[in-house]
């Protein structure tokens, strides 16, 4: 028989102790067992020296000994241990046995210990039996009940979630407490599992359990703020049951719900909120809270007539704005540009005896350096240190960004290094806005590496570092390192968010692989994206820029379904493309549909409506729309008067064009190359080339120019004209001045026009990057077009002279200038080839054997092989010649009169 002493059992005996325990259950039911003289039970069955099982009854017997109490200098090391031991057995499942074999300890363990035990039982290799100790603690420790934090080391070391169904579907009675239930909820709320916590609340309705308000106040806060699609309309859901439970929410329970509304651009359903609150049943006062949020969230989407008018219902009501108040105006006031009615609102911040704080001066900078006033700002924080207001790890941040955004990136490192001077630990942002910084300046392989320095200074790359990386990869052509990157950015657990998601639409926008782009945004839900305004935006400006006007409205009408409301920014676009579609009268209905929604239309806004007048030849509604909106505040820009003078010049009506021209410099307003270049294609195309000269000597005085397409402009003029000594000097002169090499602001004014109207962005909050129409090079093209387009008479005349080597000659400096021939020039070939008698033309003398439509070309010839040949020789030189790539893949042969 084997026996064991209960009064000898030592804490290095437990492990061995339990190895021999079976329990069998509730013994009480149990006859015929008698105990030894060592308290030990055994079976009447049992003879000496045969083996039997020892069967430890879990109730406690007048006749058993409990184990002594461990003394008072016991190791607590060794108390978790044995713990550990003892919850890593089978026998703890049962809750009796367990309270048994801890009695000795009980004593010994204090609520401060269970941290300890439960960090012990994270590392074992055994799954604990966390529930048997779960109510252990909560019987034997009143105030474990009431202490979310212990809660929570239990909910870490719960890998199978089956403390919360425990909770929710509890087994034996009594169930858990309404206090263990509340404490429950916000400990898992705090462990960031706030869908878990709902279950919880869920199993409280069912029982007709009332949590307390404050407990409903943390879940639906964490629900408001979770990126989960549902997590507005389950908080919602919450409190209606919070009514039918007859919990009475507070001023603090309507302020979440409205944060809530706003951070999802809900604004009626957060004003209907804020008005309900004050009336029955509820009756609760609003606070400078509810109007602050509320006054961010207006701030923060542009609506600054609705954060005026909520402005002066707070005064009205005797509500004094606070420093948060103060800061929220100015941040909307920095993010829409308005610097001066910024710096107005701080100066009545210090009237009110409320001082700037780093936040203060941080969205000022910011705002600074968004308008490129870099100088300013470095001022600004120059003045912080002089009043002792130091500046934190976000002025540097924001610094370093803005001296990005004007290409100066060795300011940049400077500033990151005086941050560190200043004793300013650099954080994940900082990192970040460098890789970006270095990305913009195409370091790309400087930004790629960048990722060990972050690491190296003991920062964690986050999403935002990976989505800069995969961007400029996928920007650069790099597919392969975006998609390692990608790879890279989910073995850390990094889980790719809708930034992601948009960076691969507006990749495959840019590749005008829209129908792909389009089925990616249908696929987002299911993958876990929640589409924004930048999704749809991106995809809206593709299909206009398509043309196809009709998906790009669907898109619209789908993304307001959705309940995304749009930003000033998408807004232009629409508008944009509609004005592209000469649906002009449309996109003035969609400029009244923003003033109704409380929306601060911009310069854009107005600057595309005007244009689109413009383009359809409306010139009376264009100068009508304009002084409209002149009396509404509208402030116009150069963009502004580029647009009416293009449309004045293409009217013919260059005189008047002047007029404006002179009205606006006499105002002392800017005027840039586009205005100047707009001038002198109106005057050329009047044959005023004097006049387009003078022009152009005033140009240089205002060191604007002249560019590549004023070059090109005036030595197409002169030719033309006929003034073919002066086109010369002119020419010499084009080239030595080195303008030639100068590919920058060479697009027509039409399309320069085009790219300053229609700048779009993608989002607000986080922006993308600015996308503009992309007419950059093809302007360049076009402008290379037209100045060989003067020499072409001159060429044609050296080819017909005989004189092919000074015509090679200009062909040949005209490529060394950087300037393609343009495909007529292929016509001269083929002239020239017949002239030779090297190829025949079948339609005889006077007319041409080469017709062009657009970009491509007809040729007709003789139906010989031999011609074949030497047609495709003149092509095949004119590929090798020009630079121009011809489609052979695309050339047909079609037969006239011919029998085979």
């Amino acid at each position: 028989m084997i026996s064991f002493e209960l009064g000898g059992l030592c804490s290095s005996s437990i492990p061995t102790f339990l190895q021999f325990l079976t329990v069998i259950g509730d013994a009480s039911h149990l006859s015929g067992y008698s105990f030894s003289a060592q308290n030990n039970i055994i079976h009447p069955s049992a003879e000496p020296g045969n083996k039997t099982t020892v069967i430890f009854l879990p109730f406690f017997h007048p006749g058993i000994e409990m184990p002594p109490t461990p003394p008072p200098d016991f190791d607590q090391s060794k108390l978790v241990q044995n713990v550990t031991s003892i919850l890593t057995s089978p026998q703890a499942q049962n809750p009796k046995t367990l309270k048994f074999l801890l009695t000795p300890f009980i004593s010994s363990i204090s609520l401060s210990l269970i941290p300890q035990i439960l960090s012990s039982l994270k590392l074992a290799k055994t799954e604990p039996h966390l529930i048997p100790f779960f109510n252990f603690c909560w019987k034997h420790f009143p105030r474990f009940s009431q202490s979310p934090s212990y809660i929570m080391h239990f909910i870490a070391v719960d890998r199978t979630h089956s403390l919360v169904q425990h909770l929710v579907h509890p087994p034996n009675l009594p169930p858990p407490s309404t206090s263990l239930l509340n404490s429950s909820i916000v400990a898992y709320v705090r462990a960031n599992r706030p869908h878990l916590a709902v279950q919880i609340f869920k199993s409280m309705k069912r029982r007709q359990l009332r949590p307390s308000v404050i407990t409903m106040n943390v879940l639906i806060s964490s629900l408001v703020r979770s990126s989960s699609p549902s997590s507005i309309s389950l908080s919602q859901e919450l409190f209606r049951d919070m009514q039918s439970l007859g919990i009475t929410p507070t001023t603090s329970t309507f302020n979440t719900l409205i944060y809530g509304f706003c951070s999802k651009s809900k604004f009626s359903d957060a004003m209907n909120l804020f008005h309900s609150m004050q009336q029955e049943p509820f009756k609760c006062q609003t606070d400078i809270i509810t109007y602050n949020t509320l006054l961010d969230g207006f701030c923060r989407k542009g609506l600054l007539d609705e954060a005026r008018r909520l402005l002066l219902d707070m005064k009205n009501r005797g509500l004094s704005p606070n420093r948060n108040t103060f800061n929220t105006l100015i941040s909307g006031f920095c993010r829409l540009g308005w610097l001066k009615r910024a710096t107005e609102t701080i100066e009545l911040m210090t009237q009110s005896k409320i001082l700037p704080d780093i936040w203060t001066y941080n969205m000022l900078i910011s705002g600074l350096c968004k308008e490129g006033r870099l100088d300013e700002a470095f001022r600004l924080r120059d003045e912080m240190e002089r009043l002792k207001v130091e500046p934190d790890v976000v002025t540097y941040n924001t610094l370093i960004n803005g001296c990005f955004e004007l290409n100066n990136g060795s300011e940049a490192f400077k500033i990151l290094a005086k941050m560190k001077n200043k004793g300013v630990r650099s954080n994940a942002v900082t990192h970040n806005t460098m890789m970006k910084g270095l990305c913009k300046e195409g370091k790309l392989e400087d930004a790629n590496g960048y990722l060990e320095k972050m690491e190296a200074d003991g920062v964690r790359p986050d999403c935002v570092t990976y989505n800069t990386l995969i961007n400029a990869n996928c920007k650069a052509g790099d597919m392969a390192q975006a998609y390692n990157l990608m790879d890279e950015m989910l073995r850390r657990g990094l889980k790719m968010d809708t930034f992601t998601l948009n960076m691969f639409l507006h990749t495959l926008y840019k590749e005008k692989r829209l129908e792909d782009a389009h089925n990616l945004l249908k696929r987002a839900s299911k993958k876990g994206y929640t589409p924004d305004e930048v999704s749809y935006g991106t995809l809206i400006t593709g299909y206009f820029k398509e043309e196809n006007v009709d998906e790009a409205l669907k898109l619209w009408d789908e993304m307001k379904k959705n309940q995304i409301v749009p930003s000033i920014v998408t807004y232009n676009s629409v508008i944009s493309g509609l004005c592209g579609a000469y649906r002009t009268d449309e996109a003035v209905e969609m400029l009244n549909e923003i003033l109704g929604s409380g929306l601060v239309p911009d310069e854009t806004t107005y600057n595309i409506l005007i244009h689109g007048y413009c383009r359809e030849g409306d010139l009376e509604k264009a100068f009508q729309f304009h002084n409209k909106m002149v009396q509404n505040s509208f402030k116009p820009n150069v963009v502004t008067c580029n647009i009416l003078i293009r449309g004045l010049c293409n009217a013919k009506m260059v005189d008047k064009a002047f007029k404006l021209f002179n009205m606006w410099v006499s105002k002392g307003k800017m005027v840039d190359a586009f205005t100047f270049n707009i001038l002198i294609t109106g005057l050329c195309n009047e044959g005023k080339v004097d006049a387009a000269l003078e022009l152009v000597a005033e140009m240089e005085k205002k060191n604007l120019g002249p560019d590549h397409f004023t070059y090109s402009t005036i030595l197409r003029a002169l030719t033309e004209s006929g003034r073919k000594e002066e086109s010369e000097k002119f020419y010499s002169k084009m080239l030595e001045s080195g303008k030639v090499h100068d590919k920058v602001n060479c697009t027509t004014p039409e399309r320069a026009l085009e790219g300053q109207v229609e700048t779009h962005e993608l989002g607000s909050g986080e922006v993308l990057e600015e996308v503009p129409l992309e007419h950059n090079q093809e302007g360049t093209s076009e402008m290379l077009e037209s100045i060989s387009d003067a020499y072409t008479k001159q060429v044609d005349e050296l080819c017909k002279a005989g004189k092919f080597k000074e015509a090679r000659c200009i062909m040949g400096e005209m490529m060394q200038n950087g300037f393609a021939l343009c495909s007529r020039r292929l016509q001269i070939l083929v002239n020239q080839a017949v002239d030779m008698d090297w190829y025949n033309n079948v339609f005889g003398l006077g007319l041409q054997p080469i017709v062009q439509f657009g970009d491509d070309s007809v040729i007709c010839y003789e139906g010989t092989l031999e011609q074949v040949i030497k047609l495709k020789a003149i092509i095949r030189g004119f590929e090798i010649c020009s630079g121009h790539v011809i489609n052979w893949h695309k050339m047909q042969l079609f037969g006239i009169n011919l029998w085979q």
